[in-house]
C-alpha cells in the first residue's frame, strides 16, 4: 500500500490523535515529541519546557485517499493556529502549532496552506504555525498512545471548528 508520513504539533497530542485517527486514509497514528534538542525525551522532561520538543503526532496515511493538503486543512480546523505556545489550558512551547515537513513538497504545500488560511481571515488573528524541517520523532510512552480510546472522558482541547473550511 502506498503511504506517506506527516508530523504535526497543535497542542495536546491526545486530542489531535483522537480526531486524526478517524480520518479516511489514515493508516496509523503515533504520539511523541519532536522539534527539540534533548535525545530520547520523556514526558517528565518535556513538560518542564526545557527540551524544546513539542507534543506531536506522526501520521501514516494513504495519499490516494487523503492528500497532504487535505490533512493540513483538517489540522487547521481542529486547533487554534493563532495562539502562540498554547491550546486550551495547555501553555508553553511544548503545545505550539507546528508542521514538521519531511521533504520539499511537504514544505511547499504547508507554506501554501498556511498562506491561504492566513489570507482567508477566518481566524481572528494571524497564523503563528511554524513550518520546520522534521528532526527525529521520539515515540511517547505507551500510556500516551491511543489515550482517549483508553480514557474516553479524558482531557482534550481539540474539536472541529466548522466555521473554518476552505
Amino acid at each position: 500500500m502506498n503511504h506517506e508520513i506527516a508530523i504535526l504539533a497543535g497542542g495536546c497530542f491526545w486530542g489531535m490523535e483522537e480526531l486524526i485517527r478517524k480520518l479516511p486514509g489514515v493508516i496509523n497514528t503515533t504520539v511523541g515529541y519532536t522539534g527539540g534538542q534533548l535525545k530520547n525525551p520523556t514526558y517528565e522532561a518535556m513538560k518542564t519546557g526545557s527540551t524544546g520538543h513539542a507534543e506531536s503526532i506522526e501520521i501514516i496515511f494513504n495519499p490516494e485517499s487523503l492528500s497532504y493538503r487535505n490533512l493540513l486543512e483538517f489540522f487547521f480546523q481542529m486547533h487554534d493556529p493563532t495562539t502562540p505556545n498554547r491550546q486550551g489550558n495547555d501553555r508553553g512551547a511544548a503545545y505550539r502549532s507546528a508542521i514538521f515537513y519531511l521533504n520539499n513538497s511537504q514544505k511547499e504545500i504547508a507554506e501554501f496552506v498556511v498562506s491561504e488560511i492566513d489570507h482567508s481571515k477566518k481566524w481572528p488573528g494571524p497564523i503563528v504555525t511554524e513550518i520546520i524541517e522534521a528532526t527525529t520523532f521520539y515515540r511517547a510512552e505507551n500510556y500516551h498512545q491511543n489515550y482517549l480510546q483508553q480514557y474516553p472522558n479524558g482531557y482534550t482541547c481539540h474539536f472541529i471548528r466548522p466555521h473554518w473550511k476552505l
